[in-house]
């Protein structure tokens, strides 16, 4: 009676263990995805391109405007109070519209670098669901939400590689 209970247990375990173990979710590194598929860093060149020549520009603006301050300091004991503070609402104006350039390049910046990120994982998302469909994966986790996992669960690669295939680079405007 004993002999066939431990049987039946042992029966039970090792139906229910190969079950338990195709079942475990896999797991994805969405943001090496991000910056590492081809669109992805694409997309990131083109978007620091951007930002540094927008830099590059601002920058050399606030040096005409720090130039034209010096004039400005300069001239103070030479020029009528009147003009001396016209000239000075003129610099105030002309910072307020450099910083508000500013603002606005990061804040274009920004738009376009969420507008890639959603394209790239609104095409990421039907790779993962054929993946799951092909392989008979239940569950696909980010890699950022575990602490500890087997590294024959990790996809990232092959997602990447995949992604790679389908899509070569993200429209940013």
């Amino acid at each position: 009676m004993i002999i066939k209970k431990i049987i039946l247990l042992a029966a039970f375990i090792f139906i229910l263990i190969p079950k338990a173990y195709s079942d475990l979710p896999h797991y994805i590194d969405f943001r090496y995805v991000l910056n590492e598929s081809v669109a992805g860093k694409k997309a990131q060149t083109t978007l620091k391109k951007k930002l540094n020549d927008g830099i590059a520009s601002l920058n050399k603006k606030e040096k005409l405007i720090r130039d034209e301050e010096k004039k400005i300091i300069d001239q103070k004991k030479i020029i009528s109070p009147e003009e001396y503070k016209k000239k000075i609402t003129e610099l105030r104006s002309k910072v307020s519209k450099l910083q508000k350039e500013r603002n606005s390049l990061m804040d274009n910046i920004a738009k376009q670098r969420a507008k890639a990120k959603n394209e790239l994982l609104k095409n990421l998302n039907p790779i993962l669901k054929d993946y799951m469909k092909n392989k008979k994966v239940r569950m696909i986790i980010d890699k950022k939400n575990l602490i500890l996992s087997d590294e024959s669960l990790d996809i990232t690669k092959e997602i990447t590689d995949l992604l790679n295939q389908k899509l070569k680079s993200v429209k940013l405007n």
